[in-house]
């Protein structure tokens, strides 16, 4: 019952504070997002240029190249490689981490050692490379050399320990 009336209470304690200090809570709103719209417009060419550098990295071969790569080391682990893919492509898409989360869990099952490994994963990591796009790409941020160099160190860790805490409870 509370998570039903969450937000609307949310909503109208907003607009009754707004009221009572006299602010012209729509004409906030507004304001609000105009300054939104133009973030986004900002946004757009920063969103653009990763999407096609990920579309040039796919459509060149240079995935593929890159899990077989590291198919050995995923064997190592003793880890499956049908997660490869989805470790590669996490932190830089989440959309297209998720459409992969979903084809494996739903070729492998729910209750699989991979659709474990795949819920673990999508939850221990997260889109680094889409992140420092849009919020350093907000604020104008053009050095983004270390923020980037820690952020995929916590995805391999996240990934890493995603493998390790799944092999342990589920095998």
């Amino acid at each position: 019952m509370i998570s039903i009336w969450l937000i609307p209470g949310i909503i109208c304690l907003v607009l009754v504070t707004a009221t009572i200090k006299k602010i012209p809570s729509y004409e906030v709103f507004v304001e609000g997002s105009k300054e939104g719209l133009q973030i986004a417009v900002s946004l757009l060419p920063f969103l653009l240029g990763m999407m096609v550098s990920i579309a040039v990295f796919q459509a060149s071969g240079a995935m593929e190249a890159v899990l077989v790569l590291f198919e050995p080391v995923m064997n190592a682990f003793g880890a499956p490689e049908e997660i490869l893919p989805l470790a590669f492509i996490r932190p830089i898409s989440g959309t297209a981490a998720l459409s992969m989360t979903t084809e494996l869990i739903r070729t492998f099952g729910p209750d699989s050692f991979i659709g474990y490994l795949a819920s673990v994963m999508q939850g221990s990591t997260d889109t680094t490379l889409y992140i420092i796009t849009v919020y350093f790409g907000a604020v104008g941020i053009k050095r983004m050399g270390d923020a980037l160099k820690v952020g995929l160190l916590a995805d391999l860790v996240g990934i890493l320990a995603s493998i390790i805490i799944v092999i342990i409870l589920f095998q």
